[in-house]
């Protein structure tokens, strides 16, 4: 994950005691109500701190997400799949009420996909009788294409998009170090050169340039679909057919169950990923869905990080936060549960029953160049 521009005291203090995450929700505790009590003394936050600071020492990382995996979602709402905004005729066959224990469908009719709603065969079946075909983007810049760019398609290979053409995107600065990959038949790989920028989060922003312009260039010629990846991620699981959508997004896996007071959505009003609340809280690391949504969604983003640099203003989570600014306003079709991209630091859970892609081990001192 990314991390903030400049990091509070506090924020300091918790990196210290090693609770992953826990930081950031305090982050986004303080950010929600800052804006409203900045007249507060300075005295008065350091009061404010103490006991927070304590309430960190108290509580484990391993224990502060058991008592979040304990907090309860939303209900969907609808008594059929029927009731959907359908993005295909074979949504109709999700069994919304299969899951009591999460949240199967939005407010906007959208289902959100858990394990046990869906028949994988009939998925399948379907797209390959419409000719359903997948782009997968993926960057590996620097350090990390030694370090994760194999393991990441290896296991594709495995578990992605098995019974659909797929076309795998690349986009590496040292295209002479690509791995050697054993593909399946219908799956091919292309590599695209791209220029090393000397900041990790640069890196991340500018790639929404480069995926819109490989869609223009290329994929809308081939692919009807786009999956866009980080590449320190493995799969473990079937990612299939069924998170195929006209616009998709993932929930965060360490915020789908907190309160949205406590999303880390950009609060500055100087950013154009600003927001003050929204739906979920969308982790960048995977989204997707045809290729004119996708296509759409980076252009929208790379124009807005644009506009920030030129007003010297950089987003809290860079392209992540213009993400959820783009989904709140643009409503996915499809939300995959974090399922689809889980962290197992996060411990158990009963509502996980199946991990489909897992967050690699990070080396972020070692891989990152500022």
């Amino acid at each position: 994950m990314k991390r903030r521009p400049a990091e509070t005291s506090l924020q300091i203090q918790v990196k210290l005691l090693d609770c992953k995450y826990l930081g950031r929700v305090m982050g986004a505790m303080r950010l929600t109500s800052a804006h409203r009590y900045v007249q507060k003394s300075k005295s008065f936050k350091c009061v404010l701190c103490f006991p927070i600071a304590l309430c960190v020492l108290y509580f484990t990382s391993s224990s502060l997400q058991l008592l979040i995996g304990l907090l309860p979602m939303d209900k969907c709402s609808l008594e059929s799949a029927k009731m959907l905004s359908l993005d295909n005729s074979v949504d109709t066959s999700l069994d919304l009420g299969s899951r009591h224990d999460v949240q199967t469908c939005t407010s906007w009719k959208a289902p959100i996909i858990w394990d046990g709603m869906f028949d994988p065969g009939l998925y399948d079946q379907t797209h390959k009788r419409e000719g359903s075909s997948v782009a997968l983007t993926v960057f590996a810049v620097g350090r990390y294409l030694d370090a994760y760019l194999s393991t990441f398609l290896n296991s594709s290979e495995h578990h992605f998009m098995v019974d659909l053409p797929v076309t795998y995107y690349v986009f590496t600065d040292n295209p002479e170090k690509m791995p050697d990959i054993k593909l399946a038949p219908q799956r091919s790989i292309k590599v695209i050169k791209v220029e090393r920028h000397a900041r990790w989060q640069d890196i991340s922003m500018m790639r929404m340039k480069a995926i819109s312009g490989v869609i223009e260039s290329d994929i809308r010629h081939r692919c009807t679909h786009v999956f866009c990846f980080d590449v320190d991620q493995v799969f473990t699981g079937r990612f299939g057919s069924e998170a195929l959508g006209d616009s998709v997004a993932v929930l965060h896996a360490y915020y789908y169950r907190l309160p949205r007071m406590w999303y880390t959505y950009d609060r500055n009003l100087k950013s154009k990923a600003y927001m003050e609340n929204g739906d979920f809280y969308y982790h960048a690391a995977v989204f997707g869905g045809s290729w004119r949504s996708v296509k759409a969604l980076t252009e929208a983003c790379y124009q807005s990080i644009m506009e920030d640099k030129e007003n010297g203003v950089e987003a809290l989570w860079h392209d992540e936060s213009h993400l959820n600014k783009y989904m709140w306003l643009h409503k996915p079709s499809r939300v995959l549960s974090p399922e689809y991209c889980w962290d197992t630091s996060i411990g158990y859970r009963t509502d996980i029953r199946v991990s489909r892609l897992l967050w690699a081990p990070k080396h972020y001192d070692s891989l990152r160049t500022s």
